[in-house]
């Protein structure tokens, strides 16, 4: 949520940096309630100075024991009057607060501007596309060849954007789960976590916005419950409501979820294979930190995502998401996408975010600084990576001519030695 200070003191400023978001900002509904508000305020003050008066008035009588009814009777008169200008003004707060709380975060001034994914900047690349001897297949075919990816189960019990794991391939999904969970507590310092799989919707509305996204989420029948989108969801809100001492930051933590989408919205994108489904796994990044750590917090924590990349040697590029193209809540967004040979693309992988303050002012969550005085925390996340996008960059990657796939270097620990996946018979 942005801070309302802002909208108050050059409300102007703030719909141009919004308009390079592609959003229109209701200048002239936020210029309504908040005249309404100050004139409730004005109101409000002008009562309880004149209560105040009478009140002196009411104590000099009383002292000269003359009549003071009358007085008392407009000093009563006022108490409710009073009582329902408080009433009005908390109607006011509230229509402003769900006003802010629709409003996306501003982006940082070293964003680009732009419209779409077309207009994101590429910021390096890391390793070269390998070139294949043989008709490089997608990650369904070559999963079919190993007999390891079954969508048409997956679609029986579950229907469209679901799969089953077999065999080699789901031991390979779990250890590119345990790699990753590995190298992010031992190499990069975070704490690993185990969260719930559901939160509740002041949760929800604490990372994002409910009332615009919920579309997006799986809600629990009967009850204030969403599986998570991602475990930033609810490893965000451990902070929630909390005023954090100065020596505790940075928290670092990282938590391996599956992930549940309604994929609101893509009808039609990403139907065949694992790209964009219902159900799939994360190892997520989070970080709360000081605002003087936010951005060399954000550069770090898309360093951790990397590394994995490089150890599994898939080649990468890093782009800056444009402001046409971030998140809701981000204020910057590195996206890390994989080259996938059976596409002949680059493809979304990991997704690295610095909300500055925007997430904690939602959810109240503060520290105490050097004066001791609580401040906003500013919050980062980014996925370390996505397995199953990363299961289907090793099938691609590493594939063989005869079916089977190679297992990475650093991934044969994580498979009891074994070093390729062979083709079924």
């Amino acid at each position: 949520m942005l801070d309302i200070q802002l909208l108050r003191s050059d409300i102007d400023a703030v719909a141009r940096r919004l308009a390079d978001r592609g959003y229109s900002l209701d200048t002239a509904q936020f210029a309504t309630l908040e005249n309404e508000r100050k004139a409730i305020q004005t109101e409000t003050q002008d009562l309880q100075a004149r209560r105040n008066a009478l009140s002196k008035q009411i104590g000099q009588l009383k002292a000269k024991k003359e009549d003071a009814s009358a007085l008392m009777a407009e000093v009563n008169a006022q108490a409710e009057q009073l009582k329902s200008l408080e009433t009005k003004l908390e109607a006011v707060q509230q229509q402003l607060n769900d006003f802010l709380m629709v409003i996306p975060n501003l982006p940082q001034e070293s964003v680009p501007a732009g419209k779409s994914a077309d207009d994101n900047v590429e910021v390096r690349r890391v390793g070269t596309p390998r070139q294949f001897d043989f008709q490089a297949k997608d990650h369904v075919d070559v999963g079919a060849a190993l007999g390891g990816l079954d969508f048409d189960t997956a679609g029986k019990i579950s229907g469209a954007r679901f799969s089953v794991l077999r065999g080699g391939v789901a031991r390979l999904h779990r250890a590119l789960a345990q790699f990753m969970l590995d190298i992010h507590t031992r190499e990069h310092g975070y704490t690993e976590v185990y969260a719930p799989y559901m939160v509740s919707g002041e949760c929800a509305n604490g990372v994002s916005s409910l009332a615009k996204f919920k579309d997006d989420l799986f809600k629990i029948e009967g009850r204030d419950l969403y599986l998570i989108p991602t475990a930033e969801y609810p490893v965000t809100n451990f902070v929630r409501d909390q005023i954090l001492a100065l020596d505790e930051m940075p928290l670092k933590f990282v938590c391996h979820t599956p992930c549940f989408r309604s994929e609101a919205g893509s009808y039609g994108k990403d139907t065949r294979g694992m790209i964009r489904q219902h159900q799939f796994d994360k190892v997520e990044l989070v970080q709360i930190v000081r605002p003087d750590q936010s951005a060399e917090g954000h550069e770090q924590l898309t360093a951790h995502a990397e590394v994995i990349l490089k150890r599994l040697e898939l080649p990468y590029r890093t782009m800056t998401l444009c402001t046409g193209d971030m998140g809701f809540s981000s204020a910057k967004t590195y996206d890390i996408e994989v080259w996938l040979p059976g596409q002949s693309a680059y493809r979304e992988i990991s997704s690295c975010s610095n909300f500055e303050a925007f997430q904690a002012r939602r959810m109240q969550a503060r520290f105490r600084n050097d004066k001791n005085k609580p401040e906003l925390v500013h919050t980062l996340n980014g996925s370390g990576l996505a397995v199953g996008r990363t299961l289907v960059a090793v099938l691609e990657n590493y594939q063989r001519a005869d079916g089977g796939v190679d297992i990475p270097a650093a991934l044969q620990p994580y498979m009891g030695g074994v070093k390729a996946l062979e083709p079924a018979r």
